[in-house]
């Protein structure tokens, strides 16, 4: 049985044998991930570039927009050139940094949705303090310790993994390094630390979590108490982007992680997989730009985004 010390690759998952249906797999994926660059590529442009959005909520959804490029980059392109080359393989190399970046952008992702509640906490509740509370210096702070947060986790998680002997085979089921694929290769015994790394993990995410539920039961007392329906509308406006996106965030990855060994099956794992790697970063930026009208009154390389 070969450990992690004897193995130099790894075996991702083959979607097809044919060459037809490999080929239709590298052009579906192309399209995703093509449909999330320019996504992802427009927000980051119209926010670069218009002046009139050197807000902090722009601001954070720039960072939103780089991280959700960085993680579908992470992932499909390896799964296309497999595709074409009829191949299965992954460095060991790879692996480990596919595992280390996946992890590192999804959990530097939820901290920044943990303090985009809470600038959609301040702009609603506290709308006075708005500019003192979130400053340019404590944007740019909050939104580093976001992107420190998932380097921890990704450090910890990767660390953890591969530090574990593997005795059962070098096949990972699934299109990309995916880290309870990695761990049912794992020695049965070995696998309590990645056990006390999850739970780690887990309960920092338990008080994000909370934090989130927090800010949007003030916020929304705050917006049931508004005289105008008019203002409650806009209020509710600036909310619904942020709450579909970590809805769909969370639901995914959590399901993906925390779900009983009982009901995974091959099938189950892959569409999974696909729904909290590949769906959020192409869908991220049709949801945010959807019912935003300050993004399409934005110059005309950001209102190409509103209309697409």
């Amino acid at each position: 049985m070969p450990n992690s010390s004897s193995i130099s690759e790894f075996l991702l998952l083959a979607f097809a044998d044919r060459w037809e249906l490999r080929l239709l797999h590298f052009w579906l994926l192309l399209g995703i991930y093509l449909a999330a660059l320019l996504g992802n590529g427009l927000i980051i442009t119209a926010v670069a570039c218009d002046p009139r959005l050197h807000t902090p909520m722009y601001f954070f959804l720039l960072n939103l927009a780089l991280l959700d490029l960085g993680s579908i980059s992470t992932t499909v392109p390896k799964s296309m050139a497999n595709s074409l080359l009829d191949s299965r393989s992954i460095s060991y190399s790879g692996c480990v940094a596919q595992v280390f970046f996946f992890v590192f952008l999804a959990g530097a992702e939820f901290s920044l949705l943990t303090v985009m509640s809470y600038d959609r906490y301040v702009a609603i509740c506290k709308p006075l303090h708005y500019g003192t509370l979130l400053s340019s210096r404590a944007c740019a702070t909050t939104a580093a310790a976001a992107w420190g947060c998932g380097l921890l986790s990704a450090v910890l998680h990767a660390a953890n993994t591969f530090s574990l002997p593997l005795c059962q085979s070098n096949a990972v089921n699934q299109f990309f390094c995916e880290i309870p694929q990695i761990l049912k290769l794992s020695c049965s015994h070995s696998i309590l630390r990645e056990i006390w790394a999850t739970a780690a993990v887990v309960s920092l995410a338990s008080v994000f979590f909370v934090f989130i539920l927090f800010s949007y039961v003030q916020i929304f007392r705050a917006v049931l108490r508004m005289p105008s329906e008019q203002g409650r509308h806009k209020a509710f406006s600036t909310c619904l982007p942020h709450l579909a996106v970590l809805s769909l965030f969370l639901s995914t990855a959590f399901f993906a992680y925390l779900k009983p060994p009982s009901i995974s099956s091959p099938v189950s794992d892959l569409v999974v997989a696909v729904l909290y790697s590949v769906l959020p970063p192409t869908l991220n930026p049709l949801i945010y730009s959807m019912r935003n009208t300050e993004l399409k009154v934005a110059p005309p390389r950001s209102h190409l985004l509103a209309t697409s």
